[in-house]
């Protein structure tokens, strides 16, 4: 059986989840009935580290579910999968979503625009953001975030206004490879690395994540 989300409470001053994860999680699979209507499946290795749905800025819906996997039997994140229903409220018919990245994937036959990037731990967090409920979420499980990642981001936008999203953001600890995020940043003594240390990661990301439409509720 699917079990049905609670609110997460994350008591972090300005982070109160103020409405009710949505979307099903059972292990490694997430099942969406809507916007859009897919089934998510990671690794069987991934653990959930638990879902937040809140207004963003009072401008969007955003639902976040967090899934990790860990350094043997620590709580030290190696893996991070981060995923994200977002949408403009219907007070803000204004606002559209732009991206315009070159490169695209096709993951269950759905496009998504690609993205990668790599983040210190100590990078600032804008307060109320949504990677700020994203480090919450996994910090209240006692997940403890690398000192460095680096990122694929893969966003479908779901109508052709460009006002809803499904995120996908995967995520990889630099310390196995010996790597800090500074190193690997533009300027970095290790740059000229990163197209190939990217294109893998890239390869891993799509190989991790197996999307299925599906009709919604049944």
């Amino acid at each position: 059986m699917l079990k049905r989300l609670v609110p997460v409470v994350l008591c972090c001053g300005f982070l109160i989840a103020q409405l009710s994860p949505d979307r099903q999680a059972n292990g490694n699979v997430l099942v969406s009935d809507h916007d859009p209507a897919v089934r998510i499946r990671l690794p069987d290795t991934v653990q959930h580290a638990g879902a937040v749905r809140w207004r963003l800025y009072e401008i969007a819906d955003c639902e976040l579910h967090a899934f990790v996997e860990t350094e043997h039997d620590t709580k030290k994140i190696e893996r991070l999968y981060w995923v994200q229903f977002e949408g403009y409220l219907p007070t803000k018919p204004e606002l559209h979503y732009e991206y315009n990245s070159p490169r695209h994937a096709t993951i269950g036959g759905m496009d998504f625009y690609v993205d990668t990037f790599v983040r210190p731990a100590n990078a600032e967090t804008r307060p109320g953001s949504d990677r700020a409920h994203m480090e919450a979420v996994v910090r209240a499980q006692g997940y403890r975030m690398p000192s460095g990642m680096m990122y694929v981001r893969l966003v479908h936008l779901l109508d052709p206004q460009r006002r809803r999203e499904l995120m996908i953001v995967y995520g990889e600890d630099l310390g196995p490879m010996g790597l800090t995020a500074a190193a690997l940043g533009r300027g970095g003594k290790a740059h000229d690395r990163w197209p190939a240390i990217e294109k893998g990661l890239i390869e891993r990301a799509q190989g991790k994540i197996v999307l299925e439409k599906t009709a919604g509720p049944q």
